[in-house]
């Protein structure tokens, strides 16, 4: 789809179009240094991420992404857009266009959503509260840990640049169940194959007995889980006890934990993004403290 304004010409979800996705890749590096080409060629850029855009000629200058979604709040689906790829070429800055595709993109879903979100960096806290969004908090979720445990047995490694290893995640992903129950997403695996190929690829790990994948990282005595993929409710414990040895001390989620049987503590997290919520209707975001997941942050 196209419309000029002011010059410029008006593109949403045109990923198919290999000049203009060109461009756009083109911009995502100089701005943030992420190309998302291969992500499309293998096949994960699917209908969920739809670019709003602004060219002047061929060339992309202005960005606002959507992501639909739902969350799952107390296992309860709500529909959400994630905005992201929020970006503007620094020679087309001061223009109002990251405004103006805002306003688009809040014109085209009005009343079909539950709640719009992102994340945004420090330098923009002030744009988005113009557009009804507030500022949430969100908690780190943590436990103390110990194991006897000196080695790991029945897991195999996965490789975020295989294409067997993908495909295998990518269809285990599509019948997963919700990460938390108490908030996290659904229809998400477009953006978790973008965080196994660009960001968590040599960190998968296949646990065999438990059917799941879990993707963390060990260092200094702990352990960040930032994912784990199942068809079915995990046993916490006994996945604990393969990805950890005698050395972890610490377990850090990178999401809601809502396990049985485990304590956890919990604390403001203070990452390098804050998150916004712009609620619709007599929707309620959680009053209790939660995390976002991870692997599907935008």
């Amino acid at each position: 789809m196209e419309r000029k304004m002011t010059g410029l010409t008006f593109y949403k979800d045109y990923k198919n179009n290999e000049k203009l996705r060109k461009s756009f890749n083109e911009l995502a590096t100089l701005i943030f240094g992420i190309n998302f080409e291969d992500w499309y060629q293998k096949g994960y850029w699917n209908n969920r991420y739809i670019p709003f855009s602004y060219t002047d000629g061929d060339k992309v200058i202005a960005n606002v992404s959507v992501n639909l979604l739902e969350f799952v709040i107390n296992g309860e689906k709500k529909r959400a857009i994630q905005i992201g790829t929020v970006m503007t070429h620094p020679d087309y800055r001061d223009r109002g266009l990251s405004a103006s595709l805002m306003n688009k993109v809040l014109e085209e879903y009005e009343n079909k959503y539950d709640f719009m979100y992102l994340f945004a960096n420090q330098s923009v806290l002030e744009f988005y509260p113009k557009f009804g969004f507030k500022p949430v908090k969100e908690y780190q979720f943590s436990m103390e840990y110990s194991t006897s445990q000196n080695g790991v047995t029945g897991i195999r490694k996965l490789d975020g640049s295989n294409i067997d290893d993908l495909k295998f995640i990518y269809e285990l992903a599509l019948e997963r169940v919700p990460v938390s129950k108490r908030f996290g997403t659904d229809n998400t695996q477009g953006l978790l194959m973008f965080y196994c190929i660009y960001v968590f690829n040599n960190d998968i790990y296949y646990l065999e007995d438990e059917e799941a994948i879990v993707i963390f990282e060990q260092e200094d005595g702990q352990v960040d889980i930032f994912d784990m993929v199942s068809k079915k409710a995990v046993n916490i414990d006994k996945i604990l006890s393969k990805i950890s040895h005698y050395d972890i001390n610490k377990i850090v989620f990178h999401y809601t934990p809502d396990y049985q049987g485990i304590k956890t503590q919990r604390y403001i997290f203070n990452g390098d993004d804050v998150l916004f919520v712009k609620i619709s209707g007599n929707n309620e975001f959680p009053l209790f403290q939660v995390k976002h997941p991870l692997t599907s942050q935008a």
